[in-house]
């Protein structure tokens, strides 16, 4: 099992900038693809970003050309750095990783909270 810690979230003005940073435990996370997920008040929580273990990367086509994921190994850390912040980003920020093609870890972490608001 991996543990997942969120952090670097804040309040933002529209147009701003953060750097989110995942520490992950477990000596085999390099193995892993991450992704970076985003919940909104309500039920629904949204993939916007993903890595592969070979560098790789997704995006969704809402933060696409503003958001750019990445990773260092030897930290096992992934990173979210989000430019152009409009309000609609605004949620709570998570991070997970699959350990099988198309599955992700059940436990999640306590997430970073994102608030962009003039």
């Amino acid at each position: 099992q991996v543990q997942f810690v969120e952090s670097g979230g804040g309040l933002v003005q529209p147009g701003g900038s953060l750097r989110l940073s995942c520490a992950a435990s477990g000596s085999i996370f390099s193995i892993y693809t991450v992704g970076w997920y985003r919940q909104a008040p309500g039920p629904q929580r949204e993939l916007v970003a993903v890595i592969s273990s070979g560098g790789s990367t997704r995006y969704a086509d809402s933060v696409k050309g503003r958001f750019t994921i990445s990773r260092d190994n030897a930290k096992n850390t992934v990173y979210l750095q989000m430019n152009s912040l409009e309000s609609e980003d605004t949620a709570v920020y998570y991070c997970n990783a699959q350990f099988s093609p198309g599955n992700w870890f059940a436990s999640w972490g306590q997430g970073t909270q994102v608030t962009v608001s003039s």
